[in-house]
């Protein structure tokens, strides 16, 4: 595909960047004479008739590349800053990331007008929202297409979108989008990360619903504080209001009302607001806002190990729902995808089924059996809410004791460190801390952090709590301890293929790893010593 510098850069928002005005530098005088084959920020990729997009990021300055991209062909660059001496067109704008995904969107046409796109936020609880209204959609008889931090779904195929957690760029969402549209979908359903906000990987992206699982204490060493995460949380419904409004497409914003992001949440414009939350726990008061708000609330709840019903009264009509995920944080889970799904005209059958067709979503309280006479589970529980959510779930699946494996991310929120000790030392009998991604800080230090937390629960070390800093020997740690009856959960992997240590991921699988412990213990050896 080829088009014109100056057809992608007049696609650039005026908050993005001054259209033509903005050129400095050398190149054509007009820009509809450059043509276009490829846009990206890795030099490496650069090949001739690309344009390259410079900005300033984490750990590199993609500026300092700038002449490495022209040498290999570049066409055109778009930067932050003037440089000198190209000898092709530079474009000027105030953030590069932003204009990388105005630029995608523009390159395959704003994909994204052409769909239905719900975006789904939240510190948890997000890839699980998703795939539930992703499957109540195909029950529904609706072509849907998914991007959560854990795969892109585009009809039968299956893409893996990454090592680690987080929304994809600009250019893989965007292309995933066109795939979509050239698929014949009809709705998109995307998992959006605060990062993936913050860092304008959905800037470009016209939605028609925004929904929010919770909004809890995560990422501050990315954000900050807990009110820039917040802010940043909120820009998924600014762009809500700010979007293309699409023929027949209502602006509907789904929030919780057991959370306290529905404060500052609710103010923000949308033509409809969807509130849901469980009978009896509503942490705000929702009915101080307008009549217009459509409720739904889970009512007459029925918990077992095996499945989950409960009622969900809503103004159109009450209906029933079960379901085999258990937690009642999953309840809540249920009900946002319900609320969008509504909004969406989708029938109370269809979504009865669609929910019940989620048999659970990797790495989410995702059971591991070899045969062994105890349950051991697998959760991505990283964050403080989430690992006492797992917790206190896991507490209703076993009369025995239950052991927690997990760690806590270096070069991340040191708040949480002691925090997540904490709820370990106070919610599971025997806990187990380890390694979680420490990057370059020593990991020593990391688990004295947590072992602090675990203390002030009252947890003994060599007694309740223990300290195993290689992830696969805790894992058979654990399941070593584990008696008849008892639950093993390791906790903050989930599905994640790598593992940080230094600048290197290491290939890791938490699934394997705990195979391989079990098959130990039952005295089965065909098992890799790295846990893979």
């Amino acid at each position: 595909m080829t088009t014109s510098l100056a057809g992608l850069v007049a696609a650039l928002p005026p908050e993005a960047g001054v259209p033509h005005a903005a050129r400095v530098g050398g190149g054509p005088a007009d820009l509809a004479e450059v043509a276009i084959e490829a846009i990206t920020c890795d030099s490496r990729q650069v090949a001739p008739g690309s344009l390259f997009v410079a900005y300033r990021g984490v750990a590199v300055d993609g500026h300092d590349f700038v002449p490495q991209a022209v040498a290999s062909g570049a066409a055109a660059v778009v930067a932050e800053k003037a440089l000198e001496g190209l000898g092709v067109p530079l474009i000027v704008v105030p953030d590069g990331r932003e204009a990388l995904a105005y630029l995608s969107a523009a390159w395959h046409h704003f994909p994204s007008r052409r769909l239905t796109v719900v975006g789904i936020t939240g510190t948890d609880g997000k890839t699980t929202t998703c795939n539930l209204l992703h499957s109540i959609l195909i029950a529904a008889g609706r072509r849907a297409g998914l991007v959560t931090t854990v795969n892109a779904v585009i009809g039968e195929r299956r893409i893996d979108t990454g090592l680690h957690t987080t929304t994809p760029d600009a250019p893989d969402m965007q292309r995933y989008l066109a795939e979509m549209v050239a698929a014949g979908m009809d709705t998109a359903v995307l998992e959006v990360t605060s990062h993936g906000l913050q860092q304008h990987r959905v800037s470009g992206c016209d939605f028609d619903l925004a929904v929010v699982t919770n909004v809890t204490h995560e990422h501050l060493d990315i954000h900050g504080s807990l009110e820039a995460y917040r802010q940043a949380k909120a820009m998924l419904f600014h762009h809500l209001a700010a979007g293309v409004q699409k023929p027949g497409v209502p602006k509907v914003a789904v929030l919780n009302a057991d959370d306290d992001s529905y404060r500052y949440l609710r103010p923000i414009p949308a033509e409809q607001h969807i509130v849901y939350g469980i009978e009896g726990a509503h942490a705000v008061d929702a009915n101080r806002d307008t009549n217009r708000d459509a409720r739904l609330v889970a009512t007459d709840i029925h918990r077992s190990a095996a499945e989950t019903r409960f009622t969900v009264r809503s103004s159109p009509g009450d209906f029933d729902l079960r379901t085999v995920l258990v937690g009642d944080y999953n309840i809540s889970n249920i009900l946002a995808a319900t609320g969008a799904a509504l909004a969406l005209g989708v029938p109370d059958e269809a979504v009865q089924e669609g929910v019940w067709q989620v048999k659970g979503v990797v790495g989410r309280m995702e059971r591991v059996d070899e045969g062994q006479p105890f349950t051991a589970l697998i959760d991505f529980a990283h964050t403080p809410n989430s690992l006492q959510r797992a917790l206190e779930t896991a507490r209703t699946l076993t009369a025995g004791r239950v052991s927690a494996v997990f760690g806590s991310a270096g070069l991340r929120d040191v708040e949480k460190r002691a925090w997540m000790g904490e709820i370990g030392g106070r919610l599971a009998d025997i806990t187990v801390l380890t390694a979680e991604d420490p990057r370059t800080e020593p990991l020593d230090g990391i688990l004295d952090e947590m072992a602090r937390g675990a203390e002030i629960a009252g947890a003994v070390e060599g007694q309740t709590y223990f300290r195993v800093p290689d992830r696969a020997g805790a894992i058979q740690f654990a399941v070593d301890l584990a008696r008849p009856e008892d639950l093993v959960i390791a906790c903050g992997k989930g599905h994640e293929l790598s593992m940080c240590y230094g600048t290197v991921e290491t290939p890791w699988s938490e699934h394997q790893a705990l195979r391989d412990a079990i098959r130990r213990r039952l005295g089965r050896e065909e098992t890799d010593s790295q846990g893979r």
